[in-house]
């Protein structure tokens, strides 16, 4: 990713932020960390780690396709799918977690990792989201896999 494209991922994300330009210093100068509100330019769904990279395998097989931002927590061994903001979503299922209005997420600047937070995908600053429709469809392809090997990892 170019410089340029950095730096509209992060005018785009830091956007979230109460205070854009604090976001942005805080990222280069403290923790490498700050907490952004979802639920008004993003949701995130976050899913156990098996899950969410299988997953996001299957959205990489999409012809014409390129995934939305996606980050991994790899201390809480999770994957976060940035969505459009929907207050009536209600996604179900064992171990995922919808953040929308009124929830807060840890989120690193785009171009560098920060502690156990990593953009496997960094929003490129046009505002791009998974589509809901879309990975809905990819968890459900990706768990049908992880189900058919379950028996193979336990025997």
């Amino acid at each position: 990713m170019t410089n340029s494209l950095w730096m509209q991922g992060v005018e785009w994300l830091a956007a979230a932020a109460p205070d854009p330009r604090a976001c942005k210093r805080a990222w280069d100068q403290g923790t490498g960390t700050v907490l952004l509100e979802a639920g008004r330019y993003w949701d995130v769904l976050s899913v156990p780690d098996q899950l969410g990279l299988l997953t996001l395998d299957v959205l990489w097989q999409e012809p014409l396709q390129v995934p939305g931002p996606t980050l991994v927590d790899t201390a809480a061994q999770r994957v976060g799918f940035f969505l459009p903001p929907d207050p009536a979503s209600h996604w179900v299922g064992a171990g995922l977690r919808h953040a929308g209005k009124g929830t807060w997420v840890a989120v690193p600047p785009p171009y560098r990792p920060a502690r156990f937070l990593e953009w496997l995908i960094p929003p490129d600053g046009t505002g791009a989201l998974h589509s809901p429709v879309t990975l809905e469809r990819a968890l459900g392809r990706a768990n049908g896999t992880l189900a058919t090997l379950a028996p193979l990892r336990e025997g």
